[in-house]
């Protein structure tokens, strides 16, 4: 789509144009302004344009991290088009490392919110009536939450052809078919026609450099097939294809205790295999946690301490072969796939 003039807030960006454009909805209680920085890098070339987003949950400031390397590195400076990074979306949240906005409200539940209602509606409203008309395509960049550690994978709605495609394009370790939830961003974009693609990996309130790669890499490959990529920007192309996962179930705690996790994110585990242990305190009991079933560890609790019925690992059930590599000598559910090195 070509987008001649774009206009946010008020105020336009035209072709060849770079922009930071402050958002502003609401200010602290001590009467602080907090603002939310959209920087926008237009190319003279007309092309596609592509939102990044991160930090939709306050505490997950890995994506932040992916975003903030994406404009360092200048890969946000396209070759057409235009690319919009929003490396902080809920700004109340990021200051009090919370998830929520302080009315307590998950804001990837209240799109597509209303200009009168609560705090986090408002936010949603806007964000969804200023830019998200401008956009053809978006990735949301998110983190596992309470210590649980996800490993790199893309999100998509099933028997959706285009994003199964900018899947493969993107090619995280992982990827996860899920349902859109009612109230959330992805659910608002596929609404309004935005191609998007939800990127998870790590966990709230940390920054793991190899996630980050990961989404950066990914990033370059899906700008370059849009040919929007900076010819300067080398692109690396994954080790092996995305293993695609249309089931997945939880492994909770049977015993509270202190939570041995020995087994790393991303491994491949078979029936029975012990793949962590729980001890009480006191040295009286040891009991070993076997995985119900053979797949992936795509999310692990990193928490040191856990409670009967907590989850605790999340493995993939249903593995799917890409059909680019479907006529590959080795199924790609047999590969051990774990994040590559930076």
């Amino acid at each position: 789509m070509a987008h001649k003039e774009i206009k946010i807030f008020g105020e336009i960006v035209l072709p060849g144009q770079s922009k930071t454009i402050n958002m502003e909805i609401a200010r602290l209680h001590t009467m602080s302004k907090l603002k939310v920085p959209i920087i926008i890098e237009r190319a003279k070339k007309e092309g596609p344009v592509v939102l990044f987003t991160a930090a939709l949950h306050g505490d997950e400031i890995n994506g932040t991290e992916i975003v903030r390397q994406i404009i360092v590195r200048k890969i946000n400076k396209p070759k057409r088009g235009t690319i919009i990074c929003i490396p902080v979306i809920n700004i109340f949240g990021f200051v009090n490392r919370s998830r929520e906005f302080p009315d307590g409200r998950d804001l990837n539940r209240v799109f597509p919110g209303s200009p009168r209602g609560s705090l986090a509606a408002r936010f949603a409203w806007h964000l969804l009536k200023e830019v998200l008309p401008n956009v053809d395509y978006c990735i949301d960049y998110h983190a596992g939450g309470a210590s649980r550690f996800n490993a790199p994978q893309i999100r998509i709605v099933p028997n959706n052809p285009d994003l199964k495609h900018l899947a493969d394009i993107f090619n995280a370790p992982f990827t996860l078919y899920s349902k859109n939830i009612a109230g959330s961003f992805r659910s608002a974009c596929g609404r309004m026609g935005v191609k998007i693609l939800l990127f998870e990996g790590g966990k709230s309130l940390d920054i793991n450099n190899d996630v980050t790669q990961e989404a950066v890499r990914g990033t370059k490959r899906f700008l370059n097939y849009l040919d929007m990529l900076n010819p300067k920007k080398k692109v690396k192309e994954a080790p092996a294809p995305s293993v695609y996962i249309e089931r997945s179930d939880w492994v909770r705690a049977t015993y509270s205790g202190l939570f041995q996790n020995t087994t790393p994110v991303g491994k491949l585990v078979e029936k029975g295999e012990v793949i962590a242990c729980i001890t009480d305190p006191f040295g009286k009991f040891e009991h070993d946690v076997k995985a119900p079933h053979t797949g992936y560890i795509i999310n692990s609790n990193d928490a040191p301490i856990v409670y009967q019925g907590d989850a605790i690992f999340h493995i993939s059930k249903k593995l799917m072969i890409p059909v680019a590599f479907a006529d590959e000598e080795e199924n790609t559910h047999d590969q051990k796939r774990t994040s590559p090195e930076v």
